[in-house]
C-alpha cells in the first residue's frame, strides 16, 4: 500500500522510496533493499534463492557483467536493445553485440540458421526485410539499422523493439549468447592464472575487465606485479587474493579514459571485495550470484 504508481516491473525510484517506507513502519533498517528480512516481513516466508545461483561459473560471472552493463537482472538482461547512440547502428543482447563492430550479424545468422522456424515466429512479416538486411553490404546494413530507430534519441521503433526484445527472451538465443560469451570467459581465465589468481571472484573481476576494458596493458601489467611484489607475505590465502584483486581493479581503472575511471573503479572493486555499489545499485555477490572466494 505505499507504492501508488503502475506495475511496470521497473525497480525504480518510487519503488525504492516505497520499499524505505515499508521497512520504517515495520522497524527494519531502511535502506531501500529488499533483503532477507524485508522479504521475510512482506510475505511471511524466507527469500527465495535466484535462479542463476544453479548456473556454472561461467554464467554467473556472464549475469554479474551483464547487469552492470544493462541495469537488467538475470534474464532480462538478454534483452537489451540499444540504438546508434554510439555509432554501432543497433546493440542487442547482455553483452551488447552490434552491426558496427560485425558482432551482431553473426549471432542473427547462427540464429537463422539453427532456428529458422523461431526467426520467422519472432519477426513474422519482416523477417524477409531482416534477411536482406543481413545479406547486404555494411553501409546498407547500418543504414536499415538507423530507418528504424529515432534520429536523435536513437531508440529503436516498434515494432522492431518489441520483436528483438522476444528474441532475446527465448532459450535459443540466451543459450547462444552464453556461447558467444564463453571466448572471452576462457580468456578471463587465462588473466587469473597470468596473475596467480585462483577464486571466483577473480574470475569474475577479469571477465569483466575482457568485457568493459578488452585487456589489461603491458605497462599497467608490470605496475601490478610490482604491487604484488610488496603485499606483506604473513597475511591468509583468502586476504591475500582480496589485496591482489584490489590491486588489480584500481591499476585497471587509473589506466582507463578519465571519463569512466569511476565507473570502471566501481565495478572492479566490488568484483574484488564482493560487494559494492555500481551505477546506484548495492550488490552482494555471494547472495546474489554464487561468486565468492572459493576456487574456480
Amino acid at each position: 500500500g505505499f507504492y501508488r504508481g503502475p506495475l511496470d516491473g521497473d525497480f525504480g525510484g518510487g519503488t525504492r522510496s516505497a520499499v524505505k517506507v515499508f521497512q520504517r513502519a515495520k522497524g527494519l533498517g531502511a535502506d531501500g533493499v529488499v533483503g532477507p528480512n524485508t522479504w521475510r516481513t512482506l510475505f511471511q516466508a524466507e527469500i527465495p534463492e535466484p535462479e542463476i545461483l544453479a548456473k556454472r561459473l561461467n554464467e554467473r560471472c556472464l549475469a554479474l557483467t551483464g547487469t552492470f552493463e544493462s541495469n537488467k537482472s538475470h534474464p532480462e538482461y538478454f534483452a537489451t536493445l540499444s540504438g546508434d547512440f554510439d555509432g554501432q547502428g543497433i546493440s542487442f543482447g547482455v553483452l551488447q553485440w552490434n552491426f558496427g563492430q560485425n558482432s551482431l550479424q553473426k549471432l542473427l545468422e547462427e540464429l537463422i540458421a539453427d532456428h529458422p522456424a523461431l526467426m520467422q515466429d519472432t519477426f513474422q512479416d519482416d523477417y524477409g526485410t531482416l534477411v536482406e538486411a543481413l545479406a547486404a553490404t555494411k553501409e546498407k546494413l547500418m543504414d536499415f539499422a538507423r530507418s528504424i530507430q529515432h534520429p536523435v534519441k536513437h531508440y529503436v521503433h516498434q515494432p522492431w523493439r518489441g520483436m528483438f526484445k522476444a528474441l532475446g527472451r527465448s532459450e535459443a538465443c540466451q543459450a547462444l549468447q552464453v556461447k558467444y560469451a564463453g571466448g572471452l570467459y576462457r580468456e578471463a581465465l587465462e588473466l587469473c592464472e597470468e596473475y596467480g589468481l585462483w577464486s571466483e571472484r577473480a574470475a569474475a573481476l577479469m571477465f569483466d575487465i575482457k568485457v568493459q576494458n578488452g585487456s589489461i596493458q603491458r605497462a599497467v601489467k608490470a605496475r601490478i606485479l610490482a604491487e604484488f611484489e610488496e603485499l606483506p607475505g604473513n597475511s591468509s590465502r583468502e586476504d591475500h587474493e582480496v589485496e591482489r584483486m584490489r590491486i588489480v581493479a584500481n591499476r585497471r581503472a587509473e589506466a582507463s579514459n578519465a571519463r569512466w575511471v569511476e565507473d570502471v573503479r566501481a565495478r572492479k572493486l566490488c568484483c574484488a571485495n564482493g560487494q559494492g555499489t555500481v551505477h546506484g545499485v548495492p550488490f552482494r555477490l555471494a547472495e546474489q550470484f554464487g561468486i565468492g572466494l572459493d576456487p574456480f
